[in-house]
C-alpha cells in the first residue's frame, strides 16, 4: 500500500476531530453596537416586547426601540474562555441588510474577512456610511492563539436613525416593570398598607371594586412610614403625596397618574418621556376607605428605570452589614436611573458633575453598561453647573469613561471642551488656579458654556445655609476659603494629569509634554505653598493655617502627596473621621485605600455612626440618601445616587478590581481586605466578568481565587508577609516581586486561577 494511501484514514480522522472540535468551541457573545447591547429590543409603552425590530418598524403600535446615529458605528463582542489564557488572534465580521443572508454565512453590505487583530471592541464599520431608516444584521467569529476558529455568533440587530451625524451616543429606551408589594396589611377600618420592599420610581395601577359606584378611595404613597401609615409630613424632601379615586360600579382598574412637581419639571430638570408618564419615588401604598378585600396581584407599582440587567454583579463578604452597604447602593444606581441621564435625585432632577462621577464609576461596577454615564458627562459639559472643581470634573469622567470602555471617540469629540475645562486659564506663574484674582473673564466661560459665577464647592451643603444652626457647621470641616484654594487645585493637578493622558491616547504628544509640565509645576508648588512641614498637613489655602480634612484627603486621592509624607497625612485624615458629605466620602475612601490603610477603610464602610451608609439603612430608607442624615442636610432626599459610592469602592478598592489599560485590556486585581475574612465579587467589563473570591486569616494567610475573562492579561497582588513567605499558583510555587506591602504576580492570563500566600 502506497503511504499516502495508508496515512488517508488518519487525516481524515485529524481533519473530522479538528471540525468537530471547532463546533463544540464557544462562540462570541455579548455583542454591542456603539457600547450598546440591546439594539434589537422591542418595547412598547416602556415593557420589553416580544415583536422582532425588523417587523416593529412596520406595525401600527407605538413601539419603541435604540436608533444608531452614527454613520459609522463600532461593534464589539465577549471573547468566550477557552481552556486558560485564551486571547482572540482574528475575527471576520459580516453585516447585511436581511437575516436569512447571515444565515448562509453570507453578506450583502460587509464581510471583513479574516482579520488578523486581537481587538474584540470598538471595531469601526469597515464599509460606506449607513443609511438612515434601515435595519442591519451582524455577527461575528473569532480565531484563537491555538488557531481554532469559532462558530458564528448570534444574529444582532439595529436599527439606523433617521438622522445620521459623524458622532453621537445613543441610549436605551426607558424600561418598566411590574413591581407587587411585598406584603399587604389590613389596619382596620377600610384601610390597607402595602410595602413593595425597596422605593422606586413609579406610578400605581390598582384593581378595585365597588357595589354602587358612588364611593372613593385615597391613595398615600411615601418613601416612609410613622407607626401604621404612610408619613404623611415626613421632612425634607422625603416624598409623600395622595390622590382620589372615584370607584366606579363592579371591578375595575385605575392608574393613578401623576402631577408634574414645580421643582423637579422646571426649565433645567429632566422631563419624563410621555410614553412612561411622570413618576414618584415610593415604596408604600396606604388605601383608605377601601371595604372590600385586597389581594397582592391587584395592586401595582409600575416602576421605571434605565435597562438593567440585577445579575450583572453580585458582592458578599463574611461582614453582613457591609453585605447591607453594597445591596442598598448598588439598588440604587438602578432605581435613580429612571430619566436614562443622571440627576442628583427627585428634588431638582437635574444633571451635576458630582453626581455625576459617583454615578458613573458606581454604574461601571454593577452593570455592564456604558451609554448613561457617556451621556451624562457629554450632557455636562455643555451645561455645566457652577462650581469650580465640577467643571474640573468633566475631565476626570471624560477619563474614566476611555479607561473602561477603551473608546476613543468620546475624547476625540470633545477635546476642545476638556482643555477649557482644566480652567488652565485661570492659572498664575507658580501654577495655581482662583476664580478670585479677575481672571475669570467672558472668554472662558464661553469656553466652558457657562453663563453663570463660578464658585468654588469644596463640600456641600456650606455652613449656615439651608436652616443649618451654628451647631451643624455644614459638611465642609471648617474649610477656609481663600484666592488659592488647595481643594481646586488639588482637582486643578489631577485634570492636568489625566488631560496629558488623554493627549497622549490621542496622538497629540505636544499637548501631552504641555499638560505634563504644567501639572509636574503644580505639584511642585503645590507642596512648597501649602504643605506645613511642622504639622505634616495641607492648609486650607494660602494664607490661613487651617488645616481640614478635605484640604488632605484631596491631594492624596489625586497623587499629590510625596510618598515619604504620607503617613503623617493619613495621622490627620484619620483623626477628622466622616467629616465629609456622601459626595466628599468617595474622594476619602479613594484616598484611604490609595494610602493602603484598609483597615480604616473597612471601618469607615461598616460604621454604624451617624454618619454612616448603614444610618441610611437604620432610618429606613432602601435607596441611598442625599446625606448622612437629615440634620446634616433640613431639605435632602432619599434618592440621591451620590450617596452610593460603595457601589464603586467596594470593586474597585477593597477588592482592587480596576483597568490597567483601557477597555480592561489588562486588569489589576489588589484586594485590601483590612480584617475581612472573606468576600466574592462579580464585576461586569466591556471584555466579560470578572470573578475574585478571597478568604484570609489576617496576617497569616490569604487565599484568592480569580477568573480573568478571555483576551486579556492580569497583574494579581497578594499581602506581603516576610522574604520566608510561601506563594502558590494553583497549587505550585510561583515568583513575584516585593511591591511595598504587596506581593505582585505579573502577566496572569485569561482562565481560574487559585494564589495561596502563607506567612
Amino acid at each position: 500500500m502506497h503511504i499516502k494511501e495508508a496515512l488517508l484514514p488518519s487525516i481524515l480522522f485529524f481533519l473530522f476531530a479538528t471540525t468537530l472540535y471547532a463546533q463544540d468551541r464557544p462562540a462570541p457573545y455579548g455583542l454591542t453596537v456603539n457600547l450598546l447591547s440591546q439594539t434589537g429590543q422591542v418595547y412598547l409603552n416602556g415593557y420589553p416586547a416580544t415583536t422582532p425590530i425588523e417587523k416593529a418598524v412596520s406595525q401600527r403600535e407605538a413601539f419603541r426601540y435604540t436608533e444608531i446615529s452614527n454613520r459609522r458605528p463600532v461593534f464589539g463582542w465577549i471573547v468566550p474562555p477557552g481552556a486558560g489564557n485564551t486571547l482572540q488572534t482574528a475575527y471576520r465580521l459580516l453585516v447585511a441588510s436581511e437575516r436569512e443572508l447571515l444565515l448562509k454565512d453570507s453578506a450583502d453590505l460587509w464581510d471583513s474577512g479574516k482579520v488578523d487583530d486581537t481587538a474584540s471592541a470598538n471595531i469601526p464599520y469597515g464599509r460606506k456610511a449607513l443609511e438612515p431608516g434601515k435595519i442591519y444584521f451582524w455577527k461575528v467569529k473569532i480565531w484563537d492563539h491555538q488557531g481554532n476558529e469559532s462558530p458564528f455568533s448570534h444574529i444582532s440587530s439595529f436599527k439606523s436613525a433617521e438622522n445620521l451625524v459623524d458622532y453621537a451616543t445613543d441610549r436605551y429606551p426607558i424600561e418598566r416593570q411590574d413591581d407587587y408589594p411585598v406584603t399587604i396589611h389590613p389596619i382596620g377600618n377600610g384601610r390597607y398598607l402595602a410595602d413593595f420592599g425597596k422605593a422606586a420610581f413609579g406610578r400605581v395601577r390598582v384593581k378595585l371594586f365597588s357595589h354602587s359606584g358612588s364611593d372613593s378611595v385615597t391613595l398615600h404613597l411615601g418613601e416612609a412610614i410613622r407607626g401604621d401609615a404612610v408619613d404623611r409630613s415626613p421632612g425634607g424632601t422625603i416624598r409623600y403625596s395622595q390622590y382620589k379615586i372615584k370607584l366606579d360600579k363592579g371591578w375595575k382598574t385605575y392608574i393613578v397618574t401623576i402631577p408634574p412637581d414645580k421643582r423637579n419639571t422646571g426649565s433645567q430638570a429632566i422631563l419624563m418621556p410621555e410614553y412612561i408618564g411622570e413618576v414618584t419615588p415610593f415604596r408604600y401604598c396606604e388605601i383608605e376607605n377601601y371595604n372590600h378585600p385586597l389581594a397582592e396581584k391587584q395592586l401595582i407599582r409600575e416602576s421605571a428605570f434605565y435597562p438593567f440587567n440585577d445579575t450583572d454583579s453580585h458582592f458578599h463578604s463574611s461582614d453582613t452589614l457591609l453585605n447591607q452597604v453594597w445591596e442598598i447602593c448598588k439598588y440604587t444606581i438602578k432605581a435613580t436611573s429612571f430619566l436614562g441621564i443622571y440627576v442628583d435625585g427627585d428634588r431638582e432632577r437635574i444633571p451635576y458633575e458630582a453626581d455625576a462621577l459617583i454615578n458613573q464609576l458606581s454604574h461601571y461596577c454593577v452593570a455592564r453598561d456604558y451609554s448613561m454615564a457617556r451621556f451624562t458627562h457629554e450632557y455636562l459639559i455643555r451645561r455645566p453647573t457652577w462650581p469650580t472643581e465640577w467643571q474640573l470634573q468633566s475631565v476626570l469622567m471624560a477619563w474614566e469613561d476611555y479607561r473602561y470602555t477603551g473608546n476613543k471617540l468620546s475624547l476625540a469629540q470633545f477635546y476642545e471642551d476638556l482643555q477649557a475645562k482644566t480652567l488652565i486659564a485661570l492659572s498664575d506663574e507658580r501654577g495655581f488656579i482662583s476664580t478670585r484674582t479677575g481672571k475669570v473673564t467672558p472668554e472662558l466661560l464661553r469656553s466652558i458654556h457657562f453663563d453663570g459665577q463660578l464658585r468654588d464647592i469644596v463640600d456641600w451643603p456650606h455652613t449656615g445655609i439651608l436652616g443649618l444652626e451654628k451647631e451643624e457647621g455644614g459638611e465642609t470641616d471648617g474649610f477656609v476659603f481663600t484666592d488659592i484654594n488647595t481643594v481646586v487645585n488639588a482637582f486643578h493637578y489631577r485634570a492636568l494629569v489625566l488631560m496629558a493622558q488623554i493627549a497622549e491616547a490621542l496622538e497629540k504628544r505636544e499637548d501631552r509634554d504641555f499638560y505634563a509640565d504644567r501639572a509636574a509645576k503644580l505639584k511642585q508648588s503645590f507642596h512648597t505653598y501649602l504643605f506645613d512641614r511642622k504639622r505634616g498637613v495641607y492648609v486650607d489655602g494660602i494664607g490661613t493655617d487651617h488645616a481640614s480634612l478635605h484640604a488632605n484627603m484631596f491631594p492624596l486621592a489625586f497623587g499629590l502627596v510625596p510618598e515619604k509624607q504620607v503617613d503623617r497625612v493619613m495621622e490627620f485624615i484619620r483623626s477628622r473621621g466622616m467629616a465629609c458629605s456622601v459626595y466628599g466620602s468617595q474622594f476619602l475612601l479613594d484616598a484611604i485605600y490609595d494610602a493602603h490603610d484598609d483597615q480604616y477603610g473597612l471601618q469607615l464602610l461598616t460604621s454604624t455612626g451617624e454618619r454612616s451608609w448603614y444610618n441610611m439603612i437604620r432610618v429606613g430608607s432602601t435607596i441611598t440618601l442625599e446625606a448622612w442624615d437629615n440634620k446634616y442636610k433640613p431639605n435632602q432626599d432619599w434618592n440621591h445616587a451620590w450617596g452610593a459610592a460603595p457601589a464603586n469602592l467596594i470593586p474597585r478598592k477593597l477588592m482592587g478590581i480596576e483597568p490597567m489599560e483601557p477597555g480592561f485590556k489588562k486588569i489589576s486585581i489588589k484586594p485590601q481586605p483590612g480584617s475581612l475574612r472573606s468576600a466574592e465579587i462579580k464585576h461586569p467589563t466591556i471584555r466579560g466578568d470578572i470573578s475574585v473570591g478571597f478568604t484570609h486569616e489576617p496576617g497569616q494567610s490569604f487565599r484568592l481565587e480569580v477568573e480573568i475573562p478571555a483576551n486579556t492579561t492580569a497583574n494579581i497582588s497578594l499581602p506581603f508577609y516576610s522574604r520566608g513567605q510561601t506563594l502558590l499558583i494553583n497549587g505550585s510555587p510561583a515568583k513575584y516581586k516585593r511591591q511595598g506591602n504587596f506581593s505582585l504576580i505579573e502577566d496572569i492570563g485569561s482562565g481560574k486561577w487559585v494564589f495561596v500566600v502563607e506567612r
